[in-house]
């Protein structure tokens, strides 16, 4: 199922920006995972905000279409031409917007972007996955008139808008930012909500499924073949990958499951090690299908400094995929598991959904994730805190909290052990916010306004 509705997305603020600013000396590259918004929201923004555009899909564009590239880019007079004359388009200089959709499947049409930006007639807007992988660019010329940036899935506030319930939005980034409690009637509310999107998920399909029918059925279809899509992708990556990166991926709900959610090598071959899959997971890392998080050692301003590269969780980029990956052998009514998981009837591990979600939440707020472990004097017992978040000078640490039970002897010992780092410790919980001493508690939908 292909996404109907256009979504208000906030990535659309920030191509106006490049607009605005940068559009005359960068091309515009928007990475992400597959079916997220990316060709959606270029189009929309195209429509809208140019006299007239031009979309080339390399994944579709036919043989005359690319050997304008490799034909006719010292001759952009010929180039500009023949390029109206296929798409039947008339370029307005200064005025135009030309897309390469999908570029990694032609990376010639990437490394144009030096001498079509050079030229300084039109702008140009590139999207696509896995952009960044080795073998898709190993013979070209990256070009430095380029800007990134990300696109995730929808988060929540996102998902608020799609509902034309802009002011629970309002109404939560209010009573973060003056640290007073909802109440019980708005807080059940905004959880119901939130509880929709965490078995929803952000993927516009999805999302699209959900507002047009409410039918579970409808969602679970378009999820599924969002699914279904990834893993075929998963398959085609060559020399052995696919199918270690494919096993991977379907280990993520049983990882995540486990007290321990330290990637172990050994869940995938026993007796195999970490480095045997990196590139394996350099694949679901880049091609935005997971979201890692790094250990470690010490708490600091600059995290990447104490960083573990070979010890890491890794989170579903969506927890509406999460929770269909984790129950699809399970449970063949949807509508029965919708009514479980709404009314908690159903006895499910909601700290794996919550602590995904969050993770998610800080992926879509362009935030490193970091998780950390440490002794202290007082334990023999190895000590973990969820998430770090580097905040000025100091740490913000997070611990999610999924049960009802409010201890949280590891955060309070990291408080202790680091009091000059250690600045505004947080517990995710699905609790109304309250404030107790230096801890703020907030509930799990005011991860995005952190």
């Amino acid at each position: 199922m292909v996404s109907r509705t256009i979504f208000k997305r906030k990535i659309y603020q920030r191509l106006l920006e490049w607009k605005e600013n940068s559009s005359d000396k960068y091309a515009l590259m928007i990475e992400g995972a597959r079916r997220v918004g990316k060709t959606t929201i270029v189009k929309e923004f195209a429509t809208k905000e140019y006299r007239s555009n031009i979309i080339i899909d390399f994944s579709i564009a036919s043989d005359e279409v690319k050997s304008l590239f490799k034909d006719y880019i010292g001759d952009l007079e010929t180039f500009f031409f023949r390029l109206q004359s296929i798409y039947n388009v008339k370029l307005h200089t200064h005025e135009s917007l030309i897309i390469f959709d999908e570029v990694q499947l032609f990376p010639l049409a990437r490394q144009s972007i030096k001498h079509l930006v050079a030229d300084g007639r039109y702008s140009y807007i590139e999207t696509g996955s896995l952009i960044s992988i080795r073998k898709n660019v190993e013979n070209i010329l990256i070009p430095s008139e380029e800007l990134s940036i990300s696109m995730h899935p929808m988060d929540f506030e996102e998902f608020l808008w799609a509902q034309d319930k802009h002011m629970l939005a309002d109404l939560i980034r209010k009573s973060f930012e003056e640290k007073v409690p909802l109440g019980s009637k708005s807080h059940c509310l905004i959880m119901a909500q939130y509880s929709a999107y965490m078995l929803v998920g952000g993927m516009p399909s999805a999302v699209d499924a959900y507002v047009s029918t409410n039918n579970p059925f409808d969602v679970e279809k378009a999820k599924g073949a969002i699914l279904k899509l990834y893993r075929d992708d998963l398959m085609k990556i060559s020399g052995g990958l696919g199918a270690s990166a494919r096993k991977i991926f379907e280990l993520i709900p049983s990882t995540l499951m486990k007290h321990e959610k330290t990637f172990s090598p050994s869940d995938v071959r026993a007796n195999s090690a970490t480095r045997d899959y990196l590139d394996s997971i350099s694949w679901l890392e880049q091609s935005r299908l997971v979201n890692l998080c790094y250990r470690c050692s010490e708490p600091s301003p600059s995290l990447d400094l104490s960083i573990d590269a070979n010890s890491f969780k890794m989170y579903m980029l969506d927890t509406g995929l999460l929770m269909t990956l984790a129950l699809e052998k399970n449970i063949a009514d949807r509508e029965e598991l919708y009514d479980a998981i709404l009314n908690n009837k159903l006895s499910l591990n909601k700290g794996m959904f919550f602590e995904n979600m969050v993770a998610q939440e800080l992926t879509m707020s362009e935030k490193g994730l970091v998780f950390i472990k440490f002794y202290t004097e007082d334990s023999e017992r190895i000590q973990e805190v969820d998430f770090l978040i580097a905040n000025g000078k100091k740490v913000a640490p997070l611990e999610v909290k999924s049960s009802r039970s409010s201890q949280h002897p590891s955060l309070d010992r990291l408080i202790r052990k680091y009091p000059k780092i250690i600045n505004s410790p947080y517990v995710i919980h699905s609790k109304d916010l309250r404030v107790d001493g230096e801890i703020t508690y907030i509930p799990i939908y005011m991860t995005m306004c952190l």
